[in-house]
């Protein structure tokens, strides 16, 4: 018999989440071998508890009241559709909760948050190496043609 998925709440970040939420940035941050100073956590920090609908929002995603993962996503202006697009900036699960179905329920929680919001569209980068998350991926969402291309730092 295989074990039973836990069960998994996913909610809005709020202020006491400060020190989860800094933690798991951070790896994440890592894992795409980058980083931000402190500055950074604390604007983007104040940021997400904006209710600003022009800022970025957080949810957490808690197993057992413990928070075991997030995703940052916001709502943008299109220059090829009326309404407005969803775009997911980043999407974190702790490792030891990888396959238990943490990066689904956030993913689902910003499509839910999208229809609320009236955007159909919800769109994410991520990079070639990242096979796990990519294996999600492609099961709830369409790869893209696009490539990405950035200024030179």
């Amino acid at each position: 018999m295989s074990a039973a998925k836990p069960t998994i709440t996913v909610r809005a970040l709020r202020a006491e989440d400060r020190a989860d939420w800094a933690e798991m940035w951070h790896d994440y941050l890592v894992f795409y071998k980058t980083a931000v100073t402190d500055d950074v956590y604390d604007t983007t920090f104040e940021r997400l508890l904006s209710d600003d609908p022009q800022e970025f929002t957080c949810l957490i995603a808690e197993i057992d009241g413990r928070a075991v993962g997030l995703t940052h996503y916001l709502f943008h202006r299109h220059a090829w559709k009326v309404e407005n697009v969803c775009y997911l900036q980043d999407l974190y699960a702790r490792p030891e909760t990888r396959g238990t179905g943490v990066g689904r329920a956030l993913i689902e929680a910003v499509y839910a948050a999208a229809d609320a919001n009236g955007t159909p569209s919800v769109y994410w980068l991520t990079q070639d190496f990242n096979e796990t998350a990519r294996r999600l991926y492609d099961r709830i969402a369409n790869v893209t043609p696009f490539i990405r291309y950035q200024r030179p730092s």
